[in-house]
């Protein structure tokens, strides 16, 4: 059995944060991994589906349960390209992801430990184990070309 390694996982998640890009999101990729296979893969579609909620994160997680068949991901981790927001980050809590990789780290606003650390708080019954920092260049730079393209228009 082949196995793959975060880089190779996180950029799978970058190919979906290029597809974000292309469609005008915010460049925002993830994919959900299960015994090291992808079960899931989504792109940022805020701006699509006219929904605040529909964070590449939030629809990851959704695909993966419905290819669980089960809401409790304990066996699954989360490659997304940016530090998950509070909202996404409680929703890994509750869905009891076991880990989340990440690209870039958000220092304003990311719940996995930057601003806040939502995934470890000691109150929660849950904890995900959080993997940051992973190809952070390669998602800052998607990031910094795409706002740089949008302050252009």
């Amino acid at each position: 059995m082949l196995l793959f390694d975060d880089e190779y996982f996180m950029r799978k998640a970058l190919q979906q944060a290029e597809l974000a890009a292309e469609n005008g999101e915010v460049p925002i990729g993830a994919v959900a991994v299960c015994d090291n296979m992808i079960i899931a893969r989504a792109a940022n579609q805020v701006e699509m589906l006219k929904d605040a909620t529909a964070h590449a994160e939030m629809l990851a997680l959704s695909q993966a349960m419905a290819a669980r068949g089960d809401w409790r991901l304990e066996d699954v981790d989360l490659y997304v390209t940016k530090e998950p927001c509070a909202m996404c980050a409680g929703a890994l809590v509750n869905a009891r992801l076991r880990r989340v990789i990440y690209g870039v780290a958000d220092p304003r606003s990311g719940a996995c430990g930057s601003a806040l650390n939502v995934t470890g708080f000691a109150g929660m019954l849950w904890k995900v184990q959080v993997t940051p920092e992973v190809l952070a260049g390669d998602a800052r730079l998607l990031l910094q070309n795409f706002f740089r393209r949008v302050r252009r228009k």
